[in-house]
């Protein structure tokens, strides 16, 4: 995914630049066609630059210093008029507007608050979700609920994504009650902290009952997603993981595609069982079973890691599943590895996936050597557009945890109709 070029602001309509231009043309104009008026008749016969004052002290004065409008056309009379009305009427919305927002910025935005989208939330996952709203839609209105007084990132989303920044306690009803909760559109809990994102749905649902379909949390501990499965939160919100997204999207983009079109049935390598490596079986599991003969995994904390996945999510019996304990940067692993399995044919699916870049990089150069019929997948944390020069020049796929979850954000979340 390309990163946005324009900002949101970019996208909004000046509507106000746009009046202020127009009553000042009409009051022009309304000179230039012999429009005079009571006070200074002079006016008329002026030049253009004294045209111009006289038409911008509209925005100050009115028409009070120059008296009423005389000669000249209907319809030249008729624009400065509209321009006498317009011109104050705008300057005065606008001067009561700043004092208003310079007075309670955050009341005042509040106040108005309808239909509007609530992200709770400032990290990573937040402006990977308002990237993708974005470019879907210009307009919605956006509240970010920030977790501390960073007035760096507050200005980047507030210029970049037209968002209202707002510091609070999402646990504090009073705090959701400013926010117009029973308004909102969405309310995505993106967090880090799992259990007060979980607390917050709680509350919210308890002040209206009917609002978890509008609520999405992310929980970033999967074993606690897991355990709390079963609760009332989880029943009515829809509860997700950054990492399930972004391997939803790994195997139904690339490794779906390449089963069908081996003939045997294939194997996976997972080099690194984390977050990432763990919620990429579970969907291998889900979707693509029966094309799997084995599935490898190789993580320095390898067999505590399977004992805690095989904890919450059932392994199938339908693959043969063979565990190494060690460092993918060790040749060690990788030649016990090769004395157990045959991994010359083009049925076999390299996933480097540890949370360390370089060596993911490094090693997948390494396998591809070897390997040359195999597909060979190298995961950074953030887009990188040397990795993806490497993966081109060398056939490795170069995939970021980022791209993925920005491709793979539901619909739903963005998309109002």
């Amino acid at each position: 995914m390309q990163p946005m070029k324009n900002s949101y602001s970019d996208n909004e309509f000046p509507w106000k630049t746009v009046a202020a231009v127009f009553f000042f043309l009409c009051a022009m104009l309304a000179f230039t066609m012999g429009v005079s008026v009571t006070e200074m008749p002079e006016v008329v016969d002026s030049g253009i630059l004294a045209k111009a004052y006289f038409s911008l002290s509209l925005f100050v004065l009115g028409g009070t210093d120059l008296g009423m409008p005389v000669g000249g056309t209907a319809i030249g009379r008729g624009m400065l008029w509209l321009a006498y009305f317009g011109s104050p009427v705008l300057a005065a919305s606008t001067l009561i507007s700043a004092l208003l927002r310079a007075l309670s910025p955050q009341s005042w935005y509040l106040r108005r608050l309808k239909d509007h989208i609530i992200v709770v939330g400032d990290g990573e996952m937040a402006l990977s979700y308002l990237r993708v709203l974005r470019t879907h839609n210009s307009k919605i209105q956006v509240v970010v609920v920030c977790s501390d007084q960073d007035a760096i990132r507050a200005d980047e989303l507030r210029q970049n994504f037209g968002a209202v920044t707002v510091i609070g306690d999402v646990t504090h009803e009073f705090f959701l009650h400013q926010l117009r909760v029973e308004r909102a559109r969405k309310i995505l809990l993106l967090d880090n902290n799992s259990m007060r994102s979980y607390e917050a749905a709680s509350i919210l649902i308890s002040m209206v009952p009917e609002i978890g379909q509008k609520i999405v949390i992310h929980c970033g501990n999967l074993r606690f997603m897991r355990a709390m499965e079963n609760t009332r939160v989880t029943h009515s919100c829809q509860t997700f993981n950054t990492y399930h997204l972004a391997a939803t999207g790994l195997v139904r983009s690339h490794m779906v595609h390449r089963f069908q079109e081996t003939r045997d049935k294939d194997i996976v390598i997972l080099a690194g069982f984390g977050r990432f490596g763990q919620t990429i079986l579970e969907e291998l599991q889900r979707n693509a079973i029966d094309e799997l003969e084995t599935v490898v995994i190789i993580d320095n904390d390898a067999h505590r890691r399977v004992l805690i996945a095989d904890e919450q999510m059932e392994f199938s019996g339908k693959y043969e599943r063979y565990i190494y304990e060690g460092d993918i940067s060790h040749p060690e692993v990788w030649d016990r590895l090769r004395e157990d399995i045959n991994l010359d044919g083009d049925n076999t699916v390299f996933v480097l996936g540890t949370g360390h870049e370089e060596e993911n990089l490094r090693t997948a150069l390494w396998i591809r050597r070897k390997y040359p019929g195999a597909m060979v997948i190298a995961r950074s944390g953030k887009e990188s557009k040397f990795a993806s020069e490497v993966g081109q020049d060398h056939d490795i796929i170069s995939i970021s945890i980022a791209e993925l979850i920005e491709e793979n954000i539901p619909r739903s979340w963005i998309e109002f109709f």
